[in-house]
Order: structure tokens, then sequence, then C-alpha cells
């Protein structure tokens, strides 16, 4: 596959009816649950699971999401949406990468890109990643400079 990084964290879909939208092709909401599963997927192979932010009272918010609609996806399609984790201030903020791929022409449907913040799950405010984020998230690391021209 045609990825702008390298090792991606991938996500496979099968594209049903209920995504399709009145214009007859994949509703962009649908984008946006897509990017939420891989993000939440490849945290959990990562060794981070929901239950993990819950005891360490943690929670990763969107606070800018950049997409780039580039090509429809249709019904019947089978796509892979790629993630990869590329910066990271190591104090509160964490940044994704995103590339949904079609697979029968290898054609780069969106491209995007997620900065989150950590919050507290209790009091919604703004607290430091915890140290076991930073063990799991950081080694995961993508150079940016390692994309394709």
């Amino acid at each position: 596959m045609n990825w702008d990084l390298p090792n991606p964290y991938i996500l496979p879909l099968s594209i049903g009816a209920d995504a399709i939208d009145h214009y007859g092709h994949v509703n962009n909401a649908e984008y946006l649950r897509f990017i939420e599963q891989v993000s939440w997927q490849h945290s959990q192979s990562l060794g981070l699971t929901l239950d993990d932010y819950r005891r360490l009272d943690r929670a990763m918010v969107v606070v800018r999401h950049e997409l780039d609609y580039l090509a429809p996806a249709y019904e019947g399609d089978q796509l892979e949406m790629a993630t990869w984790i590329v910066d990271s201030d190591q104090r509160l903020t964490l940044t994704r990468r995103f590339q949904l791929l079609r697979l029968s022409d290898d054609k780069t449907l969106l491209k995007g890109r997620t900065r989150f913040a950590c919050v507290s799950l209790q009091s919604h405010r703004p607290r430091r990643l915890p140290q076991e984020f930073l063990n799991v998230y950081l080694p995961a690391l993508v150079a940016e400079s390692e994309a394709k021209p």
C-alpha cells in the first residue's frame, strides 16, 4: 500500500449501506468514526485500554481535527484506515496522522491530522500526560520527516 509514513497501524473497513448518505457515497461523519476506531484500536494494541484511562483518571480529547477529503468511498468498498502518532509535547498533547486508502486501486481517499489534549476524566480540566502514557506512546512516535515526498 502507498502509505505516507512507515509502519502504520491499520484498521480494515468494509463499507456497508448504513455508511452511505443521500449523495450515494460514504457520509463525511463516518470518516470521523473511522478515526475514532483506529485511534482506540491502536492505543489498545500498544497496551493502553479504556480501563487504564479510567484507572489513571485521564482522557485524550480532540482539540483539533484537520481532514482533507480527497475522493469518495462507496458501498462495498474495502478500505484501510492507517494511523501514526507523530508528535507529543510530553506534557499535555499528542498528535496523530491518518490516511484512508481504497484497496481496489490504492487510492488515498482522506488524509487527516488530530491533536489531542490530556484531561482528567473527573474534572474535565487539563492534566499532565501520565508517565504510563508516555511509556507507551513515545516509543510508537513516527517522525514526519520520514514522509514520502
